[in-house]
């Protein structure tokens, strides 16, 4: 029997709990660039302890519920002919892979750009550990950038893919 290797970008989407509801929404401009805060805020979260101590949760505690809630914040857009539902298209795209096969470059490129976001995590907790501005943004930007060249190509991905599974195609409206 063959051993099924660990997804991130799937236990991602089981850990945000996300049904078909909460896509349609994501599709949202709204929710896809105002996804965009959560790194910035929990920077700031975490950096409150120099002034709230273990206070600080409360704000850390928030930006956990936002990252949880933002997917589903906003309504459905009005359209989804717009570069970030079709971000979060491909994205639906990607994590269906298993079932609707994509073409390989796409995987390379998700999970290098993943690696990117990944590493970025890395200066940016030193950043916050010792309270460098420096190190910090340096892990925000990769992070931050990772992830929207990421969503880039999603979009790339979705143009590939539309008229490859009927609910593909029905996304765009």
């Amino acid at each position: 029997m063959a051993r099924r290797r660990f997804d991130l970008f799937a236990a991602s989407e089981r850990l945000m709990r996300m049904d078909e509801a909460a896509w349609s929404r994501h599709a949202s401009p709204w929710s896809v660039f105002s996804r965009m805060t959560v790194l910035p805020l929990m920077t700031l979260a975490v950096w409150s302890r120099v002034w709230l101590g273990w206070g600080a949760l409360l704000p850390i505690a928030l930006v956990l519920a936002w990252t949880w809630w933002n997917p589903r914040a906003f309504g459905l857009p009005a359209s989804t002919d717009n570069w970030a539902s079709r971000g979060t298209f491909g994205e639906r795209i990607f994590l269906n892979r298993r079932q609707v096969p994509i073409p390989a470059h796409h995987i390379r490129w998700a999970k290098g750009l993943a690696w990117v976001s990944g590493l970025g995590v890395l200066p940016w907790l030193f950043g916050l550990w010792q309270l460098n501005p420096g190190f910090t943004l340096c892990g925000l930007a990769m992070m931050i950038g990772g992830k929207l060249w990421f969503v880039d190509r999603m979009v790339w991905l979705y143009q590939d893919m539309q008229d490859q599974h009927p609910d593909y195609k029905s996304w765009l409206r």
